[in-house]
């Protein structure tokens, strides 16, 4: 089943030479550790040239303020934009979302339709188009909630 490899021939391993005390004085000394090395380094000089600051230590060396940007951490969340199919619940309005794919064999463009679930505030109607906002799941199946209604239905 398993073929079993060939015993290569052994060689004798050779002994090794004891070293003299002259030979052992030949060899260097290992670097200094990195504490010792920062040590000898004037407080002017650079340590590491290919370092680069941090945004903060930059913006306060050049004296200019610093630019606040919004650290929300939340990421980019997916928004789509529907139009209110349904309003019949409490506080939760059903959506319809349109989009057009290309048929793979007709080379046409075809409606596909999906219905979400979204948490409603605003009071949306039926007719509304609105753009929901992806959202930790409220429920079962109510994972968006509207952000805005974008146009009021024609009444």
């Amino acid at each position: 089943m398993f073929r079993r490899k060939k015993k290569a021939e052994e060689k004798p391993e050779a002994t090794p030479v004891a070293e003299s005390a002259s030979e052992k004085a030949d060899v260097v000394a290992p670097a200094p550790p990195m504490a010792d090395a920062l040590s000898q380094v004037s407080t002017g000089e650079a340590v590491f040239e290919s370092a680069q600051p941090p945004e903060e230590v930059r913006a306060a060396a050049s004296g200019q303020p610093q630019a606040s940007k919004p650290s929300s951490g939340r990421g980019n969340r997916v928004q789509k934009v529907g139009i209110v199919a349904s309003d019949k619940m409490q506080k939760t309005v059903v959506v319809r979302v349109d989009r057009l794919v290309l048929h793979q064999k007709y080379r046409r463009y075809v409606r596909r339709t999906s219905k979400f679930k979204a948490h409603d505030d605003l009071g949306a109607g039926i007719g509304d188009r609105v753009r929901i906002v992806e959202t930790r799941p409220l429920s079962a199946q109510k994972h968006w909630r509207v952000a805005e209604t974008l146009q009021k239905a024609a009444k």
